[in-house]
C-alpha cells in the first residue's frame, strides 16, 4: 500500500505543510492512521484513494494548527521555517499528475479560490468567511455548488 500510494498522499501533505521535514513526518502518521481506520472504509461512501486522499490532508491540517508546531515556528530563527515551496517541490509546478488543475479550471474563478483556501490551504469555512469577508452560509452555499460541479466534471476521470 504504501509503495503504491506513498507518492500521491506525499504531494497533497507537500503543499500543504510546504515543508519536506515535516510532510515525512505526517506521511508516517497518515499510514498509520489509514492501517488503524481500515476497517472504517465503506466502498459505498467513495473509493478507497480518496479516503486516504482526506485522511492525509486533515491530518497535514491537524498538523499545522496543533500548538506543538505553532510553539515550534515561534522558536525557531526565521530561516528555520521559511521555505521556497518550488525549491521542495517534487514535481514541475506547470504539471499534476492527475491533471486536476485543468479540472479545477471548469469552475468559476471564485469557485476555484474556494476550493484552493479549503483544500489546499487548509482553511475552514469560517476563516474562509473571514478572509474573503462575504456571510458564512455564502461559502457554504457556494462550497457545496463548486464541490457538486466539481462531480460531475470528474465523471469522466473515473
Amino acid at each position: 500500500m504504501y509503495d503504491h500510494y506513498a507518492g500521491a498522499l506525499y504531494g497533497v501533505v507537500l503543499r500543504i505543510v510546504q515543508s519536506k521535514e515535516y510532510t515525512e513526518e505526517i506521511i508516517q502518521d497518515v499510514f498509520v492512521k489509514i492501517w488503524n481506520a481500515a476497517h472504517q472504509y465503506d466502498s459505498s461512501k467513495g473509493r478507497f484513494y480518496t479516503w486516504m486522499i482526506n485522511i492525509a490532508r486533515n491530518t497535514a491540517i491537524d498538523y499545522l494548527k496543533s500548538k506543538g508546531f505553532q510553539n515550534e515556528l515561534k522558536n525557531q530563527p526565521l530561516p528555520d521555517f521559511v521555505y521556497n515551496s518550488t525549491e521542495l517541490s517534487t514535481t514541475n509546478n506547470s504539471s499534476d499528475f492527475i491533471g486536476f488543475n485543468n479540472v479545477l479550471k471548469g469552475l468559476e474563478v471564485d469557485k476555484q479560490e474556494l476550493i484552493d483556501l479549503a483544500y489546499y490551504q487548509g482553511y475552514t469555512q469560517s476563516e474562509i468567511s473571514d478572509k474573503l469577508k462575504i456571510p458564512l452560509g455564502t461559502v457554504k452555499t457556494k462550497m457545496r455548488n463548486a464541490l457538486m460541479k466539481l462531480k460531475d466534471l470528474l465523471k469522466d476521470y473515473q
